[in-house]
């Protein structure tokens, strides 16, 4: 497990960093979210070691990550690294030969991750002649090529299609199903969602929230419910308490005080008619995003 305890990171007289704790278990996804300069990458690279904190600690199974700890860690930064003019099949290998694989292995991992990635066919293509999509996902086997316990990647899906989303979260859950446990940050909040297990919101250098996607859709819940029925539902506008958000014919979505008041319209409702659904709303991780930062 990857535990960052009271990090601080000062630039001159302002602090971009506070008190910034939180952990990354083994077999999970957990999703980095936060505004434009809100710390996300600044706290990706102290645990990487690439910067210096001033205080505060990170730590790898219970221990003080070590240089060697972090040859075991994957990075792929926002920022593109890869040399333009290598094939990128060549690359890959290098960079796992880097790592201490043979070359007749550090081959056989980089051709049967970029073909996962959809890149088999570009194999002897060198990176300047990829798309920019393209160049993403060999930026993503840079970063899994050699097999890493810990995996950090800094807007993965940046750049990329919805058909390459899908692909690169395919691998990222089948790393994390194998046991690496897989930090990422991006902006598109749908796909955190979806792919998440855990989510980790920062805003102005502090951690605003964090937790399971359940258990922080559940925290943040604020008794907002969908009724669906059979029988015109005009009669939930005259319920003490009730405040309808949304409206139509047999479909109403509506907020209550309590979980009282809530069974109290679902049994009006039973007695009007037949109850097709009757459900909480639990809030999205844009609701919830919205809500921590302000």
């Amino acid at each position: 497990m990857l535990q960052l305890t009271g990090v601080t990171k000062n630039y001159g007289e302002r602090r971009v960093l506070d008190n910034v704790g939180f952990h990354v278990e083994p077999g999970r996804l957990t999703g980095f979210v936060g505004g434009n300069g809100a710390g996300k990458t600044t706290t990706m690279r102290i645990a990487l070691g690439v910067l210096a904190s001033d205080g505060g600690t990170v730590e790898l199974n219970g221990s003080r990550v070590t240089a060697d700890d972090r040859r075991r860690f994957g990075y792929m930064p926002e920022e593109r690294g890869l040399y333009p003019k290598m094939k990128v099949g060549e690359h890959i290998a290098y960079l796992a030969r880097l790592h201490g694989y043979s070359k007749a292995d550090a081959t056989a991992n980089a051709t049967a991750l970029l073909d996962r990635l959809g890149l088999g066919e570009r194999l002897n293509d060198t990176v300047e002649t990829l798309s920019l999509g393209n160049q993403q996902r060999a930026q993503i086997a840079a970063a899994l090529v050699h097999d890493p316990e810990v995996l950090i990647l800094d807007e993965p899906f940046s750049g990329l299609d919805p058909l390459a989303v899908d692909v690169v979260a395919a691998v990222l859950s089948e790393r994390a199903a194998s046991g690496t446990a897989v930090l990422f940050s991006s902006h598109q909040l749908d796909v955190v969602e979806r792919l998440c297990d855990d989510l980790i919101i920062i805003a102005e250098g502090t951690i605003r929230a964090a937790g399971s996607r359940a258990a922080l859709r559940e925290q943040h819940a604020n008794h907002r419910y969908e009724l669906n029925c059979t029988t015109d539902a005009g009669w939930l506008r005259t319920v003490p308490g009730v405040t309808v958000i949304e409206f139509a014919a047999g479909r109403a979505v509506f907020d209550a005080p309590d979980s009282d008041v809530a069974q109290a319209v679902l049994r009006r409702a039973l007695e009007e008619g037949d109850v097709t659904s009757f459900a909480p709303q639990r809030p999205t991780l844009a609701q919830i995003f919205t809500e921590v930062i302000k």
